[in-house]
């Protein structure tokens, strides 16, 4: 019983910095350099995430600055970049890339709230798929005689006090970045 919960913890974690570094892809008010570190880049054959790359700074508050490593990435990231739902297309300035975030209007405000609660709702589909195969396998060590009844029950209250501790976790890092995006 306790093995069919304690398995489903790294995957729960997993889950929990997936959705952090989701959150963290979503633009809030201020420009920040996790909007785009993992976007993929197409490049000399290779498909690389932007910060192996390059180096990415935020010299503004809405300016994110690009610059790749070498000159042949350039223009694999530019094209990469301006698929990226950011707003505002980016500018070639020599070597390096500039991206002018555009002030959050109160329509685009209210599409990256909706994004973000679709995200959670997806996080919060993943915790039940866990919770579910966990207290199936519950279920049938109760069949197969391997656990009591009072077991049984036990293990369907401590699987719901974990589940119930990562969608809170789930659930408060929604509000931060709705938080973010409002403020």
């Amino acid at each position: 019983m306790k093995q069919s919960i304690e398995k489903i913890k790294p995957e729960l974690e997993k889950l929990v910095d997936f959705f952090r570094r989701e959150m963290q892809g979503i633009r809030s008010g201020k420009a920040s350099p996790s909007l785009i570190e993992d976007l993929i880049i197409d490049c000399l054959g290779s498909k690389l995430p932007l910060k192996q790359l390059a180096s990415i700074s935020c010299p503004e508050p809405r300016q994110i600055l690009v610059q790749p490593w070498s000159r042949e990435y350039l223009e694999g990231i530019e094209k990469a970049l301006q698929r990226a739902d950011l707003g505002t297309s980016p500018i070639v300035d020599g070597e390096l890339i500039r991206i002018n975030l555009p002030p959050v209007t109160g329509e685009f405000r209210q599409k990256l709230i909706v994004q973000v609660s679709e995200k959670g709702e997806e996080a919060f589909q993943t915790i039940r798929r866990w919770r579910d195969e966990a207290w199936k396998e519950i279920q049938e060590k109760f069949h197969k005689k391997e656990i009591s009844e009072d077991d049984k029950f036990k293990g369907k209250d401590d699987l719901q006090e974990l589940i119930d501790e990562y969608h809170k976790r789930i659930e408060e890092l929604k509000a931060k970045k709705k938080k973010e995006i409002e403020s």
